[in-house]
């Protein structure tokens, strides 16, 4: 099903590309997100759907990708890797392997979430709208500051990290938890009140993904992740930013 053009707010031009081998899931899962006001569009096979993603008009055109591990072709942890290295947007991975191995390679490679099959469309459609409007607000308006801690700089009018003057590929997540430690150094958060701060009470997820994209984030803007700087651990209680 082909989608129009999108626009920046709301959910009825909003652009979403399902990579989903399995026929009746990826149309049971289209079905909700279109009855939510979503342009679906899906592709069936691992290869098919990183061109797709990825070619003259994909990239620009799609806002969140949700894609399967278990693909024929490449695999979904090949698919979200060469996503991320591409886009800053939205991926959701389903699968129902639960492993926690699996889940955290594909967090590791830059998906913003997680959800184990057998799940209820109805989460998914709630997890798109929570990444949409998380990624929306990331990048649009607001308080413009930057963050300056050692040869670390946030840019939030910019929404921009740089890291000993490099840019810092960040996703939306790891953003999002960035300037939530640095705009208060010092301050103590747990994983729960991370996960509640970026994800917002309500949203279906699981707290135990926070240490994933903390350790994907510290690989990004330390120079040394195994001592860092900036991002410390309090055994215990949780994270905080050292000014």
């Amino acid at each position: 099903m082909t989608g129009q053009d999108h626009g920046s707010q709301g959910s009825s031009h909003r652009r979403i590309l399902l990579i989903e081998d399995d026929l009746s899931i990826a149309e049971l899962e289209r079905d909700y997100l279109e009855a939510a006001g979503f342009s679906v569009d899906i592709e069936y096979e691992g290869s098919a759907g990183l061109n797709r993603a990825l070619d003259s008009d994909g990239a620009k055109a799609f806002d969140l990708f949700v894609v399967d591990l278990m693909l024929p072709g490449i695999d979904g942890f090949a698919v979200c890797r060469e996503l991320r290295a591409k886009t800053e947007k939205p991926i959701l991975v389903v699968s129902a392997r639960s492993g926690d191995s699996d889940k955290v390679r594909a967090l590791g490679l830059g998906a913003d979430d997680f959800i184990t099959k057998p799940f209820s469309p109805a989460e998914l459609v709630a997890r798109t709208r929570a990444h949409l409007e998380r990624y929306d607000r990331l990048r649009g308006g607001g308080e413009d500051t930057v963050i300056i801690s050692g040869d670390l700089v946030i840019d939030t009018g910019k929404k921009a990290v740089t890291a000993a003057g490099r840019l810092a590929p960040l996703t939306a997540t790891e953003y999002s938890i960035l300037v939530l430690l640095a705009k208060y150094p010092g301050r103590i958060y747990s994983r729960e009140e991370i996960f509640e701060k970026i994800r917002g009470e309500g949203v279906y997820g699981e707290v135990s993904t926070v240490t994933v994209h903390v350790r994907r984030l510290r690989e990004k803007v330390e120079a040394d992740p195994s001592n860092p700087l900036h991002i410390e651990t309090v055994w215990g209680m949780g994270y905080r930013f050292v000014d």
